[in-house]
């Protein structure tokens, strides 16, 4: 007897904030290698369970990865004949629906609760983002959180990084340069953010690409970094203009739009950035 084990294993993914596609078979006809509601779990580098094995099992994994690579969100059906389509010598007929699950929520790790945390939270919450909040400091937290968001109270904001699911975005803002500093380095030690942005001016960008750099960082690992963070057009002070102006350079992101290039190119081009927006009102 096979061992269907994908319930819980849904269950992990979507606790990990991992997408994943549903293949179930919907119909069989004369010989299969399984009958109709069998299903089959498949993520970017997992199976679980099995819809019998063989050839038609290996299209509908790739199936659903391409599924999974396109972000897709819409519920699939498709019709195999094993033998005439895919040489397997049973040569029934097996209908299959590829059904997508949280291809469309993003893991967000945010940390610092300062005013602009404060005012992008709600934002985010509302987007198709899964939040972790990290701070050390207990009472800057509100006592009521959106859905979706999990707050976490540290001693250790670098250790942390870590822990995060892969594929994660990133999101640095907090009241101490240093330890935004140490959070952009253990960031990039990770090598595998979707997005990471440090909040601040383009002179904090300078110093903080001098300091990695010193450390035998490689251009392309610094400039994974975008600092500062969000659209231009919106240069407001106030911590609720930071935070729609960041919101929406993420909304950009995952809708895969070209980002805007944030980084000092020179000296005189960087001019002074004393009293920027982004170092405003974040602890």
């Amino acid at each position: 007897m096979f061992k269907d084990n994908w319930i819980h294993e849904l269950a992990k993914c979507e606790a990990n904030c991992e997408p994943c596609v549903i293949v179930t078979v919907l119909e069989d006809r004369g010989s299969v290698p399984r009958d109709a509601g069998t299903k089959m779990l498949v993520t970017r580098d997992r199976i679980i369970a099995t819809i019998g094995g063989g050839h038609l099992e290996h299209v509908a994994t790739q199936q659903a990865r391409e599924m999974l690579l396109a972000d897709a969100a819409s519920l699939k059906i498709e019709r195999f004949n094993l033998g005439a389509r895919l040489g397997q010598c049973c040569g029934g007929m097996a209908t299959l629906s590829f059904e997508p699950i949280g291809t469309q929520e993003k893991r967000l790790v945010l940390f610092g609760a300062g005013h602009v945390a404060k005012a992008l939270v709600p934002i985010l919450a509302s987007l198709p983002f899964r939040i972790t909040w990290i701070d050390s400091r207990a009472e800057e937290f509100p006592d009521t959180l959106p859905q979706g968001v999990r707050k976490v109270v540290s001693d250790d904001p670098v250790g942390d990084v870590s822990q995060q699911p892969p594929n994660s975005y990133y999101l640095v803002m907090t009241h101490n340069h240093q330890l935004d500093f140490d959070l952009a380095r253990a960031i990039i030690d990770r090598a595998d953010s979707r997005y990471f942005g440090l909040i601040g001016s383009l002179t904090k960008r300078k110093k903080f690409d001098m300091r990695l750099a010193q450390r035998g960082y490689s251009e392309s690992q610094i400039h994974s970094m975008i600092c500062p963070i969000g659209i231009s057009m919106v240069n407001g002070k106030h911590p609720a203009e930071i935070a729609v102006s960041v919101a929406g350079e993420l909304i950009a992101h995952y809708q895969g739009q070209p980002l805007e290039e944030k980084r000092p190119q020179s000296d005189n081009e960087t001019g002074p950035e004393t009293g920027h927006p982004q170092e405003a009102k974040i602890a």
